[in-house]
């Protein structure tokens, strides 16, 4: 006699294996650690959603919030306690982003993501570029700017960057992070910090959006969340205790691979 199927447990939309919701689990410890030190865990969380049989893309992106918001959740609170980032700056960035990710939502369906890929792939190449030919970017905070100046720009990134994840999603911490890095000053483990706090308000902004929708796979969403709860506990420790420059090689390789990712799905789209 086989075991019961997944979806006799309410878990997924239709008779799937075991194995499948472990692959979605291990998927989603991966997605918290990976997002906890330099953002770009949903590189691993959405694709691994989207393969499940039977799971819509909106699903896909629903259930992925749910879970990511668990996850950056966990580790804005254990940054907070050690890092002590300025809140100042954050909330507010964090609000507009919350808005720009409902934004975002609202119009994923009316603006396809092939649109956005190209674009994000030239950036992220230059953000590759920028980051390796100075290696003392990010090491330290110096801040650019001071007063509204600074809190403007803060503003502005999050509202665009709040709307990308809407409307699109892997990669967000990891433009969150180079552009606190790059734009404000910040060294990369502060930038890091940052980051987590404004990522979960773009979750929230987004799920907002998903949950009347009924789109939410719940109890799915929720076993992803807590799988995604330890992995973010375990790799901002880890962020914490190796510093800014663990962090940058980190944020060099997940660049790497979401350079990489975009292109092949820039191809597929191409060759269809």
């Amino acid at each position: 006699m086989t075991a019961p199927g997944i979806a006799a447990l309410g878990i997924l939309p239709q008779e799937s294996e075991w194995w499948v919701l472990a692959l979605l689990i291990g998927a989603a410890f991966a997605a918290g650690w990976i997002d906890a030190v330099v953002g770009g865990g949903g590189l691993l969380q959405l694709p691994a959603l989207l393969l499940v049989p039977g799971m819509t893309p909106v699903q896909a992106l629903a259930t992925n919030k749910l879970a990511s918001l668990f996850g950056t959740a966990t580790s804005s609170v254990a940054y907070s306690r050690r890092v002590r980032p300025d809140l100042r700056t954050t909330l507010p960035m964090a609000g507009v982003a919350l808005v720009g990710a409902f934004g975002g939502a609202s119009v994923a369906s009316f603006l396809p993501a092939a649109v956005f890929k190209p674009i994000i792939v030239a950036a992220l190449v230059t953000v590759a570029a920028i980051t390796l030919a100075k290696p003392a970017l990010g090491a330290v905070t110096r801040l650019r700017y001071s007063g509204r100046t600074h809190l403007a720009i803060a503003a502005l990134t999050g509202v665009a960057i709040g709307f990308y994840d809407g409307i699109l999603g892997p990669g967000t911490g990891t433009f969150l992070v180079i552009s606190l890095v790059g734009l404000l000053g910040y060294d990369f483990l502060l930038a890091s910090a940052k980051a987590k706090i404004v990522n979960f308000a773009t979750n929230l902004g987004a799920l907002l959006f998903f949950i009347p929708l009924g789109a939410v796979l719940w109890p799915l969403g929720l076993a992803m969340g807590a799988a995604n709860v330890l992995g973010s506990l375990l790799g901002a420790r880890m962020a914490i205790a190796r510093g800014a420059r663990f962090v940058r090689v980190l944020f060099l390789a997940v660049v790497g691979v979401l350079i990489v990712k975009l292109a092949c799905d820039i191809w597929g789209d191409a060759v269809r």
